[in-house]
């Protein structure tokens, strides 16, 4: 958290409000968030002018005029929003920087240091992160899934298998395309992959509808939360009736993540 629903809306919110702004003052407050170690971020930043920001994976990709170009990942308490210079300061707010015109500020704030800031600069070096799912067609899934063992939950939070997924919307995909969080990644039939591949877009369309999922620390650039949290089938919701069968949803723990599922709607294949 927050993931691909919650990054884009994010993105979405700071485009009209910080596109085209000039960062007049950086203060970092807090200079261990940045990657790589030692950079001169505000040096880097001041009288910058930023052009586009877009979303890669769970990363705010911020691109300079320069064409250099650096991200913010929010990790799992991160907040990146748009303030006036008055509004009091909160706790843990490790960036701050002021956009001209306008005077408002872009604030980073992050109390538990999971997320960062990190230079790109101009180097095209080859990411690490897999296709984005949005985009994916259901052969290449398939070829990504045929490569591993691992249970389908586990692969699917694989940023280099796919870029943007999480443990929200893994289990609602996995709830939509019916199939068992443990199953193995490279059993699944043509059907299931092609089914799993509709789920994942319906489920994440569906969740930037409803501008993300608010459980605890996420707003958007605005400050305001999202309301997808009120929709989950699966998700944070053991021993509650499935919305489809009425039976109880489990929660079991994979690879130390918490893991939704309903066993009836989601049967998992006998061997």
């Amino acid at each position: 958290m927050p993931e691909l629903p919650e990054v884009q809306t994010v993105v979405s919110t700071l485009q009209p409000r910080v596109e085209g702004k000039r960062l007049a003052r950086v203060d970092l407050k807090r200079p261990d968030i940045v990657r790589p170690r030692g950079f001169d971020l505000e040096r880097a930043l001041r009288d910058r002018t930023i052009s586009v920001i877009a979303r890669r994976g769970k990363r705010i990709l911020f691109t300079l005029e320069t064409g250099e170009q650096w991200y913010i990942h929010l990790g799992m308490t991160g907040r990146l929003t748009v303030e006036s210079p008055a509004a009091e300061i909160a706790k843990h707010t490790h960036f701050i920087a002021t956009l001209a015109p306008g005077g408002q500020e872009l604030r980073f704030r992050d109390p538990r240091r999971f997320g960062g800031i990190f230079w790109i600069g101009t180097e095209q070096t080859e990411s690490n992160l897999g296709p984005e799912p949005l985009g994916l067609r259901p052969a290449q899934l398939a070829k990504r899934l045929a490569q591993t063992r691992r249970a389908i939950k586990s692969a699917l939070l694989d940023q280099n298998l796919i870029a943007g997924l999480g443990n929200i919307y893994v289990d609602e995909s996995l709830f939509l395309a019916r199939i068992h969080p443990l199953a193995a990644s490279n059993e699944l039939k043509t059907e299931q992959v092609a089914r799993l591949n509709r789920a994942i877009k319906q489920t994440l369309r569906r969740a930037i509808r409803h501008r993300g999922s608010t459980l605890r620390d996420y707003v958007d650039a605005n400050g305001a939360g999202g309301g997808f949290q009120l929709k989950h089938r699966v998700y944070d919701r053991a021993g509650e009736p499935c919305r489809t069968c009425r039976g109880p949803i489990e929660r079991i723990v994979l690879g130390g993540r918490s893991t939704h599922f309903c066993p009836r709607c989601q049967r998992r294949a006998k061997r």
